[in-house]
């Protein structure tokens, strides 16, 4: 039979001091807020009063070892937390779309858009798409800013030609400008 450990106040006020003053690494820590009450049937408050540390503490300590398996899963913070399908898949999707613009098709975000609410079987938000766009390199592609049949020799010769001002400043012509 195991004797029983005599310890005085004296021993236990100096071991809480060394507790106090040198932290504990946060992985015994955890540990220990699992094992004392398992073993023992201790309580939050006498788990946390052998730990040198505050109820909160411990229940957060409990909780990170219960949620560790999950936490793999997880990751590191930051990510798509909330993505709709994977990059492999968005890719997937895009495919034939890109086909059709390779053979000069005009893609507007309207079929994009209702075409993707199918694939995921919910409405999203139009904006989703126009992300999802952004993610694989898609920007808008606008008409240029003159005229297919402009004449730039045309305009030049206008330019050269004109009178010079506004038309405010043209003489009147039988009182009509």
């Amino acid at each position: 039979m195991s004797r029983t450990a005599v310890i005085n106040k004296e021993v236990v006020e100096r071991a809480r001091d060394i507790l106090e003053t040198k932290p504990i690494h946060q992985d015994a820590l955890m540990a220990l807020s699992i094992m004392l009450p398992a073993i023992t049937g201790a309580t939050i408050q006498q788990t946390a009063t052998v730990l040198c540390v505050s109820t909160a503490t411990v229940t957060r300590l409990q909780a990170e070892i219960r949620n560790q398996e999950l936490r793999k899963d997880k990751g590191t913070w930051g990510g798509r937390r909330r993505q709709t399908m994977i990059l492999e898949e968005e890719k997937v999707f895009l495919a034939p779309w890109i086909e059709q613009a390779k053979i000069g098709g005009v893609l507007t975000v309207p079929p994009l858009h209702r075409a993707l609410e199918e694939r995921i079987g919910h409405p999203v938000s139009p904006s989703t798409m126009y992300r999802m766009l952004a993610r694989h390199g898609w920007r808008k592609v606008q008409p240029d800013t003159y005229h297919p049949k402009a004449d730039p020799q045309a305009q030049d010769d206008f330019k050269k030609n004109s009178a010079t001002g506004s038309w405010k400043w043209l003489p009147l012509q039988g009182g009509v400008r």
